[in-house]
């Protein structure tokens, strides 16, 4: 028996090493040392997804449908074309809070009487403020298509905004903030947007700080609602298992008769880096003696999203800091050992958007950790990307791109952002192709010309005795602000004396 046994797992073995061979993706990746590494990426695949159908109601609303075909799901999302960025000075994140209370009332449904509604139909509801935009989002089962839509249409067009439900918002934005406060990493991002964009409409917490949320009162609510939700303001996309027609008539039939206000629209902030933020290369630290660790992050104006050259931002991006294997993280974590992970992003909104790098690291190499942001942002221009490095980071972007939108859900969302940042509506068959197209010289043309280093100031968050005279030695224009001091409402960040 145990002969019998031993042959079979020979056999076996045999069967085994015979599929390897057979397969030189896995026999050819044997590195250095015998170490086994992934293949090569494969070229690119075209992906076709559904082209939207658009047409304007006659109070406005842009409405857009996109077909979708072999799975029975619907998905909605109604866009509002205003968010943070109109929030007053002294009422940072009243956007943030009139969107998120849509949900909890209407002159029909309690915000528990919501909920119940849409679970009963097995589908989701959802409502929240970005910088450019505000939105109602539902996804449900086909055949319930029509209810659901209606429980959106009733929450963004009759909210109540009742008080017991702003005061118990309010206390949870609260209640995030102090946690978030606390985190040497989202301070130094809050510091980080004032040192960008100053008093400007990006320059303050999209959610408010602790001083504004404390004075957003419902008439402030109220006021925002009836000032930008309006369907002249409004984009309304449909997408999913569902016909055309059948798609404009649920919009004509929920939509058609929402009037917009005589008044018209404010005129709109225009979301570029003004002068109140002033000049680049700004060091600036804020003194926190109880950090563990300090947050290190590089931040300077990027672009818009209709920009031109947005499929070279977004390959310059990856490149630098978008993944486990972009230069940061392998200069920051895999090579030095400083930190559990770095990266970049480029926020490309309607107006021109924060380009960062940021990781967080131990007190005691805030320094060091900061010249290699800077010089590897630096070293980003120096030379054209060998096309071994372009290759898996296009990869990944373009995967990731594909997997978001596999969802009804996901491409509604997408289409929604093409729409609301005046892109075209067909570029989701066009991102791959775009991507594929950008050259290592373009990523480092762009790096130098777009995103150069000059132009670039940092934030320090943590206990600066650790790290100080060490960072004086590179920058000696150091800005220290000691914690109890900063002010995020101010593009100072210091509080008034006396």
């Amino acid at each position: 028996m145990k002969i019998s046994i031993v042959k079979s797992l020979k056999s076996a073995a045999a069967v085994v090493a015979l599929a390897l061979l057979g397969q030189p993706s896995l026999a050819m990746a044997q590195g250095p040392g015998g170490l086994t590494s992934p293949p090569a990426p494969a070229p690119p695949r075209s992906v076709q997804f559904p082209q939207p159908v658009e047409r304007t109601l006659a109070n406005g609303l842009r409405v857009i449908v996109v077909p979708r075909a072999g799975t029975p799901v619907v998905a909605a999302q109604l866009s509002i074309r205003s968010g943070g960025e109109i929030d007053p000075a002294d009422k940072s994140g009243v956007a943030d809070f009139t969107a998120s209370l849509l949900t909890k009332g209407t002159q029909k449904r309690t915000a528990p009487q919501i909920a119940e509604a849409m679970e009963a139909l097995g589908g989701s509801i959802g409502s929240a403020a970005g910088w450019d935009s505000s939105s109602v989002s539902v996804a449900v089962m086909t055949a319930q298509a029509s209810k659901a839509m209606s429980i959106m249409a009733d929450v963004v067009r009759n909210p109540v905004f009742a008080e017991e439900e702003i005061e118990r918002y309010r206390t949870q934005v609260l209640d995030d903030l102090s946690v978030n406060l606390s985190q040497p990493g989202t301070m130094a991002r809050f510091v980080a947007s004032r040192v960008v964009f100053g008093d400007g409409p990006y320059g303050h917490p999209l959610s408010g700080t602790p001083e504004t949320v404390g004075r957003i009162k419902r008439d402030d609510v109220v006021r925002v609602h009836q000032t930008y939700y309006r369907p002249d303001n409004a984009i309304l996309v449909i997408g999913g298992d569902i016909l055309l027609k059948d798609a404009y008539e649920m919009a004509e039939q929920l939509f058609g008769d929402w009037k917009s206000p005589k008044t018209a629209l404010p005129a709109a902030n225009e979301a570029a880096a003004p002068a109140s933020a002033g000049k680049a290369g700004r060091v600036v630290v804020v003194d926190k003696p109880d950090a563990g660790q300090t947050a290190v992050t590089l931040v300077r104006p990027g672009i818009r999203r209709a920009d031109p050259e947005y499929y070279t931002g977004i390959v310059t991006n990856t490149v630098l800091g978008g993944g486990y294997s972009a230069r940061l993280n392998q200069e920051v974590r895999i090579k030095r050992g400083l930190s559990y992970g770095a990266g970049s992003s480029l926020a490309a909104r309607r107006g021109v958007g924060p380009f960062s790098a940021s990781t967080q690291t131990k007190n005691e190499s805030g320094a060091e950790v900061a010249a290699l942001l800077l010089s590897e942002l630096r070293r980003l221009s120096s030379t054209p990307i060998p096309q071994e490095e372009m290759t898996p980071r296009k990869a990944t972007l373009s995967g990731n791109f594909a997997r978001a939108l596999e969802t009804t859900a996901g491409l509604v969302g997408q289409i929604s952002d093409f729409a609301l940042l005046g892109v075209s509506l067909d570029t989701a068959n066009s991102y791959i192709a775009s991507v594929s197209k950008v050259t290592g010289a373009d990523v480092a043309q762009f790096a130098g010309k777009r995103l150069a280093a000059d132009g670039a100031s940092l934030v320090l968050v943590g206990n600066a005795s650790k790290f100080l005279e060490a960072l004086k030695k590179d920058f000696p224009n150091v800005e220290v602000i000691p914690e109890a001091e900063l002010d995020l409402n101010s593009a100072t960040l210091r509080k008034a004396k006396g």
